[in-house]
Parts: structure tokens; sequence; C-alpha cells
């Protein structure tokens, strides 16, 4: 298959028809979140025949939901994990090469109230830039009380001494997720959303030999055929664990992590906040991020998974406390603007119950059946894991001997991005952005807002539609235009102009309008802490 142009139409209907094409794939992948995309890219680059399915939308789960950092993790240095910063640190320059338009180098300041505090993170962060070598993004920096606060200005002078300014990176996640899959179509894959497995295929041998899966947007069934199938579904690899061996012990113990979205003028300026240890024992991160600030996270154990988890108020009461002793706006319930919640897949191992102190590395394991299991892991490492994944199921004889040439592929949109273009919204479509605004030129109804106090415009409705795999209100507005992530009540009041366009686009009727509202809404109040008016009108017909 010759890969797509630019800005070429990823057609559902054409990526369906190669699920009858292909007999049998080389390679399956479950779940389509940033491991389960970095696997699937990594095949290819192998050159090996691929197929990725993703029961919901891309990123719909842990992957959409970070603290938008590719960063090698201070704290887990502090916490004597150097192999792992060593790889996310390594991790991180590759990401910042290969998808420029989405990651960025930030700077951080860590504030100190006491002497013995700021020797110490001075101390810490040196070690941070010694590990990250010649791939530094900027040597760290001792600063003095003054010096702090003009980094700083949002944040509380009584009894500071001074700081710490560091460089790490920063990123849009779900984005990236959506540019790694359009990478994964061009180089010849197949990948598709609201797709489920719901059962694995054997052979005569008992071995794993391909899954069974439901288009979910038709409820059409297939059987499709793999040398090597990889489950890469998160927290929700024990569900495939399940189909492999029922009854096979849990191998994933989730932790959850919150965010809180506010205004930016809490902490004004292009530096981001990090408080090196809270009442818990973790770091917390106030982050400049689209205009707003992002608050998080915490680390609660959790036995429920859920693809929607909602934050705890012990949560959201202890993000806002601890803002508050380190801002001079104490930030309230009335000013979040959208509080979303992610689970982490944690190895299910220890007894301590503290789930900070379980690893972030990632673990691969391979079934009797051979079925191959990755999990774990964090973002800026999803290339590694990936990479790691493919050379065990080589190694395990499921796949022919090849190399990963992903270090060096640029994914979808790659170019350089300055400070000042990121001041235009539109900077995270990359080399997109001429084709879009020519759509808007074309168009000039299309340049319109969705909502009158934001700046995503209609085009970049019909741009996730054409181009970016969008299937429900919700797909556009999570996680291609952030909307529900910056501002619930925006999102919510932008639903039925979406839902229209999408219908248009995607031949829906005005019942699947209504029914789209309706379920965002009821969605999109989970991100609210305080009541939000239900959007007015109905959608166009």
């Amino acid at each position: 298959m010759p890969p797509h142009s630019p800005w070429h139409p990823f057609q559902r209907e054409t990526l369906l028809q190669q699920l009858t094409n292909t007999l049998t794939w080389d390679l399956v992948v479950v779940g389509g979140g940033a491991t389960g995309l970095g696997v699937a890219l990594d095949g290819l680059s192998r050159g090996y025949s691929v197929l990725l399915l993703e029961r919901d939308d891309f990123a719909k789960g842990t992957s959409s939901r970070s603290t938008k950092l590719v960063h090698g993790g201070v704290r887990y240095l502090a916490q004597g994990d150097v192999a792992l910063v060593r790889e996310a640190l390594f991790e991180r320059s590759l990401l910042l090469e290969n998808a420029p338009h989405l990651v960025s180098n930030q700077t951080f300041v860590v504030p100190a109230y006491d002497w013995w505090n700021r020797g110490l993170y001075t101390l810490g962060l040196k070690a941070y830039d010694v590990l990250a070598g010649h791939r530094s993004l900027g040597a760290s920096v001792a600063l003095n009380a003054v010096e702090t606060l003009e980094h700083l200005p949002g944040i509380r002078s009584a009894g500071l001494r001074g700081g710490v300014l560091y460089h790490d990176g920063q990123f849009d996640d779900a984005r990236l997720a959506i540019n790694l899959a359009q990478t994964a179509v061009e180089q010849g894959g197949t990948v598709l959303n609201h797709f489920a497995v719901d059962g694995l295929l054997k052979d005569t041998l008992g071995r794993t030999a391909g899954v069974q899966a439901t288009d979910r947007e038709t409820g059409t069934r297939y059987e499709l055929h793999a040398r090597c199938v990889v489950n890469a579904t998160g927290v929700f690899v024990d569900d495939v664990l399940q189909l492999d061996a029922p009854g096979k012990p849990a191998l994933v113990r989730p932790s959850q992590g919150i965010h809180l979205v506010l205004d930016a003028r809490f902490l004004p300026g292009p530096h981001a906040l990090m408080i090196p240890k809270t009442d818990d024992g973790r770091v917390l991160f106030g982050v400049p991020w689209h205009g707003q600030l992002v608050l998080g996270t915490t680390d609660t154990p959790i036995t429920e998974r859920r693809e929607e988890p909602q934050a705890l108020e012990t949560e959201i009461d202890f993000v806002l406390r601890t803002a508050g002793k380190y801002l001079t706006q104490a930030p309230t319930r009335h000013d979040v603007q959208s509080v979303f919640a992610g689970l982490r897949p944690l190895a299910a191992a220890g007894s301590s119950g503290k789930t900070k102190e379980l690893s972030r590395s990632h673990k691969i394991l391979v079934s009797g059946t051979g079925l191959i299991t990755i999990t774990g892991g964090k973002w800026t490492t999803y290339r590694r894991m990936a990479q790691d994944a493919l050379d065990r199921a080589i190694k395990e004889g499921l796949l022919p001997p090849s190399h990963s040439r992903t270090a060096s592929l640029h994914i979808h949109g790659a170019q350089p991005t300055t400070a000042t273009d990121r001041k235009n919204h539109l900077y995270v479509y990359g080399t997109d952005q001429p084709a879009l605004k020519q759509l808007m030129d074309t168009e000039p109804e299309l340049g319109a807002k969705l909502d009158a106090t934001q700046e995503f415009t209609r085009a970049e409705v019909v741009w996730a539609a054409r181009y970016e795999m969008a299937r429900t209100v919700e797909d556009v507005l999570a996680r291609r235009v952030r909307l529900l992530f910056l501002n619930a009540a925006a999102a919510m009041r932008a639903a039925p102009v979406v839902a229209e366009i999408l219908a248009q686009e995607l031949g829906r009727d005005q019942a699947w309008q209504h029914s789209q509202v309706a379920d965002f809404t009821q969605l999109a109040r989970g991100y609210l802490l305080m009541d939000a008016p239900v959007p007015t009108g109905t959608p166009a017909s």
C-alpha cells in the first residue's frame, strides 16, 4: 500500500477492506494507546504486515490523561532508578527529534523554602543534567529568591529561599497518538478505532493464532489470523489475558492520577512549577498547556477499572490544598475548568500498598500460547517499549528477524516549532497546517469558532473526520481539539455544532446527532466540579 500524502483522507471503508484482503497478518496489536500504536509502528518499520484494533478511540484511556510531560522522571532519580531515568532521557531526545511539532523544551522551577532543600534540589537536578549528557535540553540553574519570583510570579514569597530552574519536555499526548495512527497508515498499516477484540483464535496446537473482533459501528464480526498477537491494552491487559487463559491471576494493579485545569492567571508566564514532595510523597506539577494551567497529579490505588475513571473528592481536595500552599491565589472548586482522571497500569507486585513505590518500568510477558503482553512504562518510553516487545516476539520465534527503525522515523506532521509558532493553536497540526488553512480559505464558514470563548474552529472538526479518523463528538472534543480537557463547559456548548458537522461528513441522521450530543453531555459533566448549564438548542436539520 503506498504512503498517503500529507492530507490524504483516511477512509474507514478502505481500511475495512484490508481486513478481507489479508488472509494472515504478521502482527495484530490489541489496544490503540501509546504502547499499542508504538508496537504497530515498530512492526511496520521492520517490514511486517500490521493490524491494530482499538475498542474505543485512539488514546481514549490513560494515554490522553497524562501530565503532558515528556520527561526522564526526577522522582525516579530520587528513588535511585537511574537506568529508567537514563532510558527515558534518551527517548525524550528522540521524541523531540521525531515529533518537534508536538514536543517542546519546557522550563520548570522548583521553589525552596529552606536552605537545605535549595541545595538538595540543586544537586539532584545537576545529576539529572549529567544523565542527559549531550542530549540535555539545557543546564539547571540555582536561583535566588528574587529570581525565583521573577520566573514564577504566582507563587508565595513568604519564607522563599530560592529555587532551581531545570529543563524537561512537554507535549500534547492525544495529538501525538493521533499522529502515530496516521503514521502507521502511511507506512502501510491498518489501524481501526471503535473495533473491539472479544476473543482469541487458537491453532490445532493451542497456540494463539489471531483474534475475533467486532466493528462497533456496524456489528460486523471478523476472524483475523496472525502470526503474532500483542496485548497492549494498558489497565485492561487482564481482560485479554482472561480470553487467553480464564482464571489467570491479575497482572495489573491500577493506580489513579487526576489533574485539574485552571486559568493561566494562577501561574502566569511560560515556566512550569514543580513541587518535589507533597504530603503523600509525590511530585506535584503546575504546567502551562494550551493557554491554561494543568495541576497534578495524585497516586491512588483503584480496584475498579473503568473506561471513564472519575476523580475522587479526596484527590480533588488534595490537589487544591497543595496548590494553595504555594500559589498566591489559592484555587477553589469554582476555578476548575476541567478535571480528568487516568489509570496507570502498574505491575501487581509488592506488599507495601503504596503504588508510588511500584516501578514504572515496562514488563513483557509471553503466555504458554504465545500471546505477547506488554504493560507498565510511560508515554516517554513508548517507542522503546514497542521495540522491546517485538524483539521478544522475534526471540520467541513468532516473527522473522528484523531490526526496528523507529528511532529515526519522523511522526506525521513533524516540523520544527518555535515559541512564536505555538502562539497559534494550529501549531499542533505541524505540516498539515497549510492544507487546514486552505480548507478555511475555500470554505470561509468553516473558520467560525465552535464556541465564542474558545479558539477551535469548525474546520478542525471537518479535518478530524476526514484525516484523523474521528468518528464521534467525543473523539473530536476530547482527543482532536482537546476542548473537553481544557474547558468542559465550553465543550458541552460546542457539542451540537460538532455533531452537526460530523453528521454531514459521516453520513449520519438527525437521531444520531441527538444521541451524540446527549452522550457527550453526560460524559462532560464528569469533567466539571461545578454545575454547568445544559447546552441550548439542537443540531440543525
